[in-house]
């Protein structure tokens, strides 16, 4: 920049000198005293934290919040959080439990669930798409046996669960 009474200025100020900046200081820029913001010291600590206090915080703070998570989620009328993805489609009660079929657009997916969650007992749970092939999950669980997921975009879907010998049906559903 140019003054035509003092010459060419450029950050030093004229002639090259050094001109104080926002701050006062001199050997400063004045570019660099309003880029450099000092933090403001109420809003600092009086003394820095100890390695071991500020190791101890960050890892206790995760893990709190990893607790409340756990302990504060809540239940669904029968304990169990839906695992399958879509919304609910139908649900079937039998006699020890329930299966329910959940839909979203491209696929179908079965849970069977206890009604009393505890002891092992033989669950299962079967969907088959419209022709297509059955898919199960069977075995000894206490809460729940599935989820199965099969494509079923444009298809008609039917699932079968069973609990301990008693069992529920669907039909063909979703056409």
């Amino acid at each position: 920049m140019f003054d035509r009474a003092a010459g060419f200025r450029g950050p030093r100020g004229p002639r090259g000198q050094e001109r104080p900046g926002r701050s006062g200081r001199t050997g400063e820029t004045a570019a660099a005293a309003v880029a450099v913001r000092p933090f403001p010291a109420r809003l600092l600590p009086a003394r820095p934290l100890p390695a071991r206090l500020l190791l101890a915080r960050l890892l206790f703070l995760p893990l709190l919040a990893g607790l409340g998570l756990v302990l504060g989620a809540p239940a669904t009328a029968a304990g169990v959080a839906s695992v399958c993805s879509g919304r609910p489609a139908k649900t079937v009660p039998f006699a020890t439990g329930e299966l329910r079929v959940y839909k979203s657009r491209a696929h179908a997916c079965a849970v069977t669930v206890a009604k009393k969650p505890g002891k092992r007992r033989a669950m299962s749970v079967t969907l088959q798409p419209r022709g297509g092939r059955v898919v199960s999950d069977s075995g000894s669980y206490t809460r729940m046996a599935g989820p199965v997921t099969v494509n079923a975009l444009n298809r008609c879907v039917r699932a079968t669960g069973s609990i301990a010998g008693k069992s529920a049906s669907t039909g063909w559903i979703l056409c």
